[in-house]
């Protein structure tokens, strides 16, 4: 008797710890934003190192990536918690490693 109230008890517990964790990670994703900048002054394929370290200095960063597309200009992506920074704290991030950039325009 004593085994089957312990064996339901823990698969309550089981059942009720998973849907927690579900609705954690929904509410964590939730909370995410990616967005693409336009980055101005890349000149070379080393740029693209410097202004993805620099968003990924920022808090609430979760993933940053950049590309140098040529003749001065490149894009970078990035996934933000929207609890934790902002776009403005994006862009000052690049614009204080030497690489102005702004929300492209869809």
């Amino acid at each position: 008797m004593i085994r089957t109230l312990l064996l339901a008890a823990l698969l309550g517990l089981s059942s009720f710890t998973l849907a927690l964790s579900n609705t954690v990670a929904a509410a964590e994703q939730a909370q995410t934003q990616t967005i693409t900048l336009d980055v101005e002054n890349m000149t070379c394929n080393m740029c693209p190192i410097t202004v993805r370290k620099a968003l990924e200095k920022v808090p609430g960063v979760v993933k940053a990536e950049a590309k140098y597309e040529g003749d001065g200009v490149g894009w970078a992506k990035v996934t933000f918690d929207l609890t934790k920074t902002d776009i403005d704290t994006l862009t000052n991030a690049t614009f204080e490693a030497g690489y102005p950039s702004s929300l492209k325009q869809q």
